[in-house]
């Protein structure tokens, strides 16, 4: 499935979320150009960092949406929140920065790992997780591609019942982001 060519902001706390974002989305049809906000090393936590710059891509976002083809793409851990809890705080970052929430129309597209990003990595490699457990990073943060690839294949048929419910929620908020059919 090819997409017309959309510029893709890619929002999130580290470079494995931004590998992952990267090739899920490529893999979907996605060729990019990709604009990437990563949190700098040892400025701040990558929670944080994608907390307050929400609002000011957010607000780029709808600013450019009338006369480009954009999306913007956020990857925030749940860490020990809920997955409700962090879509509440990025609502609330909105709503402090005079901004109305996220409307279903806009190509803003939220992903929220429970517990981190590793977990989806992790259920993907066929291990069973839960998503409570804090799961080791990979040696190197492409060594996620290949377990992508086969979420890109399972994302637009449903995933199995067993896959993480954070999974299967991304898998939704997929829809967001792929043009109308």
């Amino acid at each position: 499935m090819s997409q017309r060519r959309s510029t893709v902001v890619i929002l999130c706390e580290d470079r494995q979320q931004e590998v992952f974002a990267r090739h899920f989305l490529q893999k979907r049809g996605f060729p990019g150009p990709f604009s990437v906000k990563i949190c700098p090393k040892g400025k701040q936590s990558g929670e944080q960092y994608v907390r307050e710059l929400y609002p000011m891509e957010v607000k780029a976002y709808r600013s450019k949406k009338n006369y480009l083809a954009i999306s913007l793409v956020v990857v925030i851990d749940a860490d020990k929140y809920t997955v409700a809890d962090r879509l509440h705080q990025l609502d609330t970052a909105l709503e402090e920065n005079s901004q109305t929430r996220r409307r279903e129309d806009e190509q803003i597209a939220i992903f929220v790992p429970k517990r981190n990003i590793e977990t989806w990595i992790y259920y993907l490699q066929g291990e069973t997780v839960d998503e409570e457990t804090v799961y080791p990073k990979l040696p190197r943060e492409s060594d996620c591609k290949s377990d992508v690839e086969e979420l890109a294949q399972q994302c637009p048929r449903g995933l199995d019942e067993n896959a993480p419910r954070s999974l299967h929620m991304a898998c939704d908020e997929l829809q967001k982001i792929l043009p109308a059919s």
